[in-house]
């Protein structure tokens, strides 16, 4: 892999705790702070290495005999739809795209309150409160935005917070309208990135984590020009 050419870092060891994945299995995660003037050039080298920010750190999964999370990302320019994924487009032509400063607003937080409710009630975020939420989205040291979609009649039904890289965008979280199920506004929002990845004249659009055995994360597989990283670089998912 890549040798990373960056300011001395003191990475440390969380304590082991249950997987959110994978049912039975416990998770360790390796993490260093971003908290300084080189934040932006250190969170690219280590997203590059497979690392994800939350608030003003980034980690990476190093769990004892498990290598289940792969980071994965899309490469825009060879990116094709598939049959579904364009009616998905074509049914959200309605909606109106959107790009707001990371900063927590009620608006927001109530779709992602209703958004966990409804799809996580039983994952750690559950219980986050407004303050929580703020310190998701506001703690940032890097270049970081909220993508959002609006309906012309029922306002907001999308949010993403998405983190600016060099050759791309980094989905961080994002939540929807849990009520709105034939848009399927999950997909709706990485196709939409794609578009404005693409737009833009970047190369990359990086989901985070694809773990084959969760079915939770299958809908990363569904995506074409899906690549993972791996002990030889970035190589492309073969399909099933």
């Amino acid at each position: 892999m890549k040798r990373l050419n960056l300011p001395l870092r003191h990475f440390f060891a969380t304590p082991l705790a249950p997987c959110p994945y994978l049912p039975g299995r416990m998770e360790r995660k390796i993490i260093t702070l971003l908290g300084c003037e080189e934040a932006d050039e250190i969170h690219n080298a280590l997203s590059q290495a497979g690392f994800r920010r939350s608030q003003d750190l980034v980690y990476r999964p190093a769990c004892d005999g498990c290598n289940a999370c792969i980071p994965v990302r899309i490469d825009v320019r060879r990116f094709r739809p598939s049959r579904t994924q364009r009616r998905i487009w074509k049914k959200n032509a309605d909606l109106t795209f959107g790009i707001c400063p990371p900063v927590a607003v009620e608006e927001h937080y109530t779709l992602f309150r209703r958004y966990l409710l409804s799809r996580h009630a039983s994952g750690g975020m559950a219980g986050m409160n407004f303050t929580d939420y703020r310190a998701m989205v506001e703690d940032t040291p890097i270049s970081s935005h909220i993508a959002t979609s609006r309906h012309p009649d029922r306002g907001l039904v999308a949010a993403c917070l998405v983190d600016r890289m060099q050759d791309g965008f980094s989905l961080v979280y994002s939540f929807f309208e849990p009520t709105l199920k034939t848009r399927s506004l999950g997909t709706y929002v990485i196709l939409s990135q794609i578009e404005r990845t693409r737009a833009l004249g970047l190369d990359y659009l990086y989901l985070g984590y694809w773990v084959p055995e969760s079915p939770k994360m299958a809908y990363k597989k569904r995506f074409s020009a899906l690549e993972k990283l791996t002990d030889a670089g970035w190589q492309p998912v073969e399909k099933s």
